[in-house]
């Protein structure tokens, strides 16, 4: 594949996307779901939207999500444009499997922690967690904050050591003091399990982003950011990959910085007036009682406005939120592709440095999405942000239109095209490190080491590097055509759980525990990731059409039974019937994509059992089956992750 061919590419995306926008003269899917933009939070369960037909009481607000097209194509092919010149100039410093996989060792400090910040605010961030806070208000909160947490284990315990003990990947860690090629098999496994669920979420984010935004077929949106995903990775490897990701995180906080002084500014700058104003709001009290808490009628005495503030409308289980926390605080650090940031500056010194950077830019960036998130609930309503998505995922797009002037004026329509470029310019951003980090466990772990036994020349393990990137690229792409209709919410979930279940636990332990050895690893990886792919699935993560129908048959009973008592309803409950009439009947007998009527497992994120589970079978592992070499080798990795003695210098191009 070749430069050529990936603009060719890529303009036949482009004219395809003009084309369709040029004939189209409808709107883009008002209930198209973006799930993750993949994401966290894309999780407000199908029965908690209300009415397509609910009014929009916000001037200069469609019921849709409408932005200028010709404005919104220009800023993509900016984006666009810029970053292929990255490709290009990184392309050609690109010479050995060092500079492919870690950018020849030389990013500093400083650019390394824009580009772990660029890694990590995914769209799911950007989109979902705001949508989540505008329709569940304080447990939206809840998702935002948690991500600052996971680096201070990153900075704490495992940044230094994995850059001073490893090369390329998880498995050049794992696999330091332990039989090399069945832990890097097991590691190649898990990182490729992870990477994948977390890039089918990101492509089918993508695929419905562009299909509401610019009424692109959901197919031509995946193949087109898949053929750019590729030509990043392929061309320009760790170093374009970064420099992609340094942009997108540049875009992504001013985007953010100026969307939240202006929801500040609307509120005169004055905080308590501000959540004063949410919780008075007549709208968000009648979103929590009908779609959130389910009350058919008001409750006498109850604050439902007040009630959006409390935590328990998303995650009602406590359990839940120290679940959810464990995920957070520990799946950073298992995952691949943050992992593989660490191997690309020259000292230990830099990559704290870099993670430093890292959790300022993310901890700013997240408080900011809370702002975003419940100014989009007051000036929005939670009713027209889940009547256009009833993920609440356009929350932040609708919100730019309103701020930047409204619908059709020329200030909405160049905020909101803005935000919707930056938007795509992070999913890009996301993957390409995802793709990275797939095809360096198979090219790396795999075929380098397990192979050829190491013995592999620079040229052959760059050419493979990059046939291995294309090849997964593809795969990514057929995936993500194939998951459409999927819940990814779920895919997204089960990505963390996995990296903090298996990954994590094996890092520390083969990092500062004497003991720990090969079955360690391989138990440990195998357990954690299977449990935690297994609770996913019998969680109520997932989507249950029997639990729809149930809540369904409950306001169709309350509200017919005020009928027969000769109570008029009200026009919004009259809506809410006839809308669970048809929920009822649509999902009543179906069943779960494992055939199962009801969760079996109580929490939406399995950390707070996988995690232990994972831990222990390490352990168990390294007990039951003790192996001399590796404990005679942990001086040497002891000395290696204090000291950095024996890693390889930057390369200087």
């Amino acid at each position: 594949m070749s430069i050529k061919l990936l603009f060719a590419l890529l303009l036949a995306f482009v004219l395809s996307a003009t084309g369709y926008c040029a004939d189209s003269t409808t709107a883009a899917p008002a209930a198209s779901v973006t799930p993750a933009t993949a994401a966290v939070a894309a999780a407000a369960p199908p029965q908690a939207t209300a009415p397509a037909s609910t009014p929009s009481v916000t001037s200069g607000v469609p019921a849709s999500v409408k932005p200028n097209r010709a404005i919104t194509i220009s800023m993509f092919m900016a984006i666009i444009g810029i970053t292929l010149c990255v490709v290009v100039w990184a392309a050609r410093q690109t010479k050995s499997a060092a500079d492919f996989y870690t950018a020849g060792g030389g990013i500093t400090g400083l650019q390394n922690g824009w580009a772990i910040a660029g890694d990590y605010m995914s769209a799911a961030s950007f989109l979902g967690m705001s949508g989540l806070i505008s329709l569940y208000g304080i447990d939206g909160f809840m998702y935002a904050v948690g991500p600052m947490f996971s680096f201070i284990a990153i900075l704490l315990v495992i940044a230094e050591p994995c850059r001073n003990a490893g090369k390329y990947t998880l498995g050049d860690i794992l696999s330091f003091r332990t039989s090399p090629k069945p832990v890097r098999a097991v590691a190649a496994i898990s990182t490729v399990t992870v990477s994948l669920f977390y890039l089918i979420a990101q492509m089918v984010g993508a695929g419905k982003l562009m299909q509401v935004l610019l009424d692109i077929p959901y197919q031509v949106a995946v193949i087109g950011v898949g053929v750019l995903m590729v030509g990043y990775v392929v061309f320009g490897g760790m170093k374009a990959t970064t420099w992609v990701q340094i942009i997108k995180a540049g875009l992504l906080m001013s985007g953010t910085v100026l969307l939240a002084f202006l929801v500040i500014s609307k509120a005169g700058y004055n905080p308590v007036g501000f959540f004063t104003d949410i919780v008075s709001n007549q709208l968000i009290q009648d979103h929590v009682r009908m779609n959130v808490l389910k009350d058919a009628l008001p409750q006498p005495g109850f604050d439902y406005g007040q009630r959006f503030m409390e935590p328990g409308l998303f995650l009602k289980n406590p359990l839940d939120q120290i679940s959810l926390g464990i995920a957070w605080a520990l799946g950073a650090a298992g995952l691949p592709h943050i992992l593989m940031r660490f191997f690309t500056v020259p000292s230990a010194k830099e990559a704290r440095k870099s993670i430093v950077v890292a959790l300022f830019i993310n901890s700013t960036f997240f408080f900011l999405i809370n702002i975003i998130g419940f100014g989009a609930a007051l000036y929005l309503s939670p009713q027209l942000i889940s009547s256009v998505d009833k993920g609440g995922n356009m929350a932040t797009l609708l919100l730019a239109q309103l701020l930047g002037g409204g619908a059709g004026s020329l200030g909405g329509d160049l905020f909101l095209a803005f935000i919707c470029a930056v938007a795509f310019a992070t999913i890009l951003a996301v993957v390409s490190g995802l793709v990275l980090a797939a095809s360096a466990a198979i090219a790396h772990d795999v075929y380098v080491n397990i192979v050829m036994d190491g013995k592999a020349d620079q040229h052959t393990q760059v050419k493979v590097a990059r046939i291995t990137s294309l090849v997964v690229g593809i795969c990514a792409i057929l995936m993500g055509l194939a998951a459409e209709k999927e819940n990814v919410v779920a895919l997204v979930a089960l990505a963390f759980a996995v990296a903090a279940s298996g990954n994590f636990p094996t890092v520390m332990l083969s990092l500062f525990w004497k003991k720990f050895n090969t079955a360690g690893v391989i138990s440990g990886l195998l357990v954690g990731t299977i449990s935690a792919l297994g609770l996913v699935l019998i969680s109520p993560v997932m989507t249950y059409p029997q639990k729809i129908a149930d809540d369904a048959k409950v306001i169709v009973t309350t509200l017919e039974k005020k009928q027969l008592e000769g109570v008029e309803l009200a026009a919004k409950d009259l809506k809410q019937l006839e809308k669970s009439r048809l929920d009822y009947t649509k999902n009543n007998g179906e069943t779960s994509m494992v055939g199962l009527k009801a969760p079996i497992f109580p929490l939406k994120n399995p950390g707070i059992v996988s995690v232990p589970l994972g831990l222990l079978a390490a352990i168990l592992g390294a007990l039951l089956f003790r192996e001399r070499r590796a404990e005679e080798m942990f001086d040497e990795i002891e000395v290696r992750q204090i000291t950095g003695l024996g890693m390889a210098k930057a390369t200087d191009h």
